[in-house]
């Protein structure tokens, strides 16, 4: 994101949905687990965020804060494995085979709310609600980080200084 970036794949469309999780709340719910290991050894806990959002959203999202406007390219799956294919060997790659598998499928939470706290206790999949963590949404958070990503920053934006 240091550079402008003019064309943005998104694979299939960008249809494929996610749950964002901020990385504070993820924090808190490690926090939670070291201090008790025992009661999570061979446990899951599932942490995702308060609302899906498809990959085309967030893409539009993160562009109309940081002020930039890439072209957003729908790309067919074979063709961007192809692509991916290619610039997996780069030093820093942008796209591998394995990135457009996750960006090409839904990555979603596994049960509905109502389905995680009707679990048996004993087989019990744990949610960052069951941590007490709240799942913080991304419009709260991401201004936060993305605006150091703007051309002149938040301060093309502030008034008064002057």
């Amino acid at each position: 994101l240091t550079q402008p970036v003019w064309v943005v794949p998104l694979i299939d469309g960008g249809h494929a949905l996610t749950q964002p999780v901020w990385v504070d709340d993820v924090a808190k719910v490690i926090n939670r687990i070291v201090d008790d290991p025992e009661m999570f050894e061979g446990r899951r806990v599932d942490c995702f965020g308060p609302q899906d959002y498809s990959y085309a959203e967030l893409a539009r999202f993160v562009y109309d804060i940081t002020g930039q406007n890439p072209t957003l390219s729908e790309i067919p799956v074979p063709v961007a494995k192809y692509a991916g294919n290619l610039l997996q060997y780069e030093g820093n790659p942008y796209m591998t085979p394995d990135l457009i598998d996750l960006w090409s499928e839904d990555y979603l939470p596994e049960m509905t709310a109502e389905e995680y706290e009707a679990q048996p206790v004993k087989d019990k999949v744990f949610t960052m609600k069951d941590l007490g963590v709240e799942a913080t949404p991304i419009e709260k958070v991401a201004f936060r980080y993305l605006h150091r990503f703007r051309k002149g920053g938040h301060f093309l934006l502030a008034g008064g200084y002057h």
